[in-house]
């Protein structure tokens, strides 16, 4: 087999296979076979009909379109090896020519990861938030745990910002109540944010017993965009009591006996959490500093790729909310201009931080153990609910064991680039990073992939 590489930009190249008959042998034997299954002929049991009787019956071009629809895709896959070329779309493939019984050749036109140069990455400075603990960090952790612990106490007041109500609500339009849009005993936190336009506003300042409606568009269901009278009436009035901060305290939630005990356990894991972060910060702004260094062309159709699975993922979200489309976006603050631009934004860069760490995992000859296997498919199951062996299979029955393995190779480089930072914290104390992996479990903190944004979150191995 001989291949030609023809550059037709940075990003995209095309391949011109030239293959001796001989070498289609398997494939054409495959065929003879698979058309012999598929056929019926007189005096042949299915399956056994000769090589001969099938070009005669059917014709010699049969088999060859069969044998090629076997072969191309192969000697595509052997071609690309050949020539060392990293393909990130599928290939347009042409036969341009068969010469029966002496050779066939083939174009395929394919999107690559451009050449380029990975710059020295041995020494970047970058500069990482301090691992100090204050009191107030402290004490942020105690309020969100008594938090956690509050109980509601009924009030004889009017609902204020913070109170949980107890409501009853139904939507109107034009008079007419509208069937789907009701709900009885409905627990509502004031202030917390509805998607419902209106109905914190009109809550506060409402008592037990009492019935108000307010005009808003209807967010879910067939009237969705529809603007309707929204009466509210309010069941009972709530407020959150905290728990003392004292040794009780502690020992409900906790297993500490006092107070001063489970401060310092609070402030040792926030420490913790700390020296963690600032590994994860370390990898991330030394892999920053060296794309900063590096201008790669992005093959058109990657960025396509990406942008759209990001657009059909927030489709889904925003058909699994059972929300409007306008009410989604207003949930989350934002537009759908704005996730867009996002999705070029963000796509764009992990397309390149990508590209730049196959190139680091390619020069530091990284690999995979079957551990390092194992120990990925058991943290990503925790973080799912299910069980590890049920996702192993699922990866393994969906081809994706090997974007696992690119994950985990990754996120070495990942490593690779932050050991190899000169790094600092805002306090301009020198922060080494193995002694954290040390101080942390006695070795090396193990990176959770990143998600589609290139966000990555930093863990201790157990």
């Amino acid at each position: 087999m001989k291949t030609a590489v023809e550059e037709l930009s940075p990003t995209r190249v095309k391949l011109t296979v030239e293959v001796p008959f001989e070498e289609l042998r398997p494939s054409m034997d495959a065929a003879y076979k698979k058309v012999a299954q598929q056929v019926r002929v007189p005096g042949f049991r299915p399956g056994k009909v000769p090589a001969r009787i099938i070009e005669q019956r059917f014709g010699r071009a049969v088999v060859l379109e069969e044998t090629l629809n076997d072969a191309v895709p192969k000697l595509y896959g052997q071609a690309v090896d050949e020539v060392d070329v990293f393909p990130v779309s599928q290939p347009d493939i042409e036969v341009t020519k068969i010469d029966d019984g002496e050779q066939i050749e083939f174009t395929a036109e394919v999107d690559i990861r451009p050449n380029f140069e990975v710059p020295d990455y041995q020494g970047a400075e970058v500069t990482v938030d301090s691992a100090e603990v204050s009191d107030e960090d402290v004490n942020t952790q105690l309020d969100a745990l008594r938090q956690r612990f509050a109980t509601l106490t009924g009030v004889e007041r009017a609902a204020a910002n913070g109170d949980f109500v107890v409501m009853d609500l139904r939507a109107e339009i034009d008079g007419a109540n509208i069937e789907e849009q009701q709900a009885s005993e409905v627990s509502y936190e004031v202030g917390a944010g509805s998607v419902l336009q209106g109905l914190d506003t009109a809550l506060e300042g409402m008592s037990a017993g009492e019935e108000k409606s307010f005009k808003t568009e209807l967010v879910g269901g067939e009237n969705a965009g529809e603007e309707a009278d929204v009466i509210i009436n309010v069941k009972s009035v709530k407020e959150k009591v905290l728990p003392e901060l004292d040794d009780e305290f502690a020992q409900l939630a906790s297993e500490f006996d006092t107070l001063d005990e489970l401060k310092s356990s609070i402030r040792e894991q926030a420490r913790r959490n700390k020296l963690i972060d600032q590994v994860v910060q370390a990898r991330e702004k030394a892999l920053d500093t060296l794309l900063e260094k590096v201008d790669i062309p992005l093959p058109d159709s990657a960025l396509k790729a990406e942008v759209d699975a990001r657009k059909h993922n927030l489709d889904h979200q925003v058909s699994e909310s059972g929300l409007s489309r306008d009410a989604f976006f207003r949930l989350y603050q934002t537009t759908e201009e704005e996730r867009f631009a996002e999705f070029e934004t963000n796509s764009a860069r992990a397309i390149k931080v990508g590209f730049v760490l196959d190139k680091i995992v390619k020069s530091e000859e990284l690999g995979v153990s079957e551990q390092e296997l194992t120990n990925f498919v058991v943290r990503r199951a925790m973080e799912m609910g299910v069980q590890p062996n049920e996702l192993a299979k699922h990866l393994a029955d969906n081809d994706q064991l090997t974007l696992a393995m690119v994950e985990i190779v990754r996120d070495k480089a990942k490593a690779v680039l932050g050991d190899a930072a000169k790094v600092v914290d805002t306090d301009g104390n020198e922060v080494d990073l193995k002694a954290i992996y040390t101080e942390i479990n006695g070795e090396e903190v193990v990176e959770e992939p990143a998600d589609s944004d290139g966000d990555a979150e930093t863990k201790p191995q157990a």
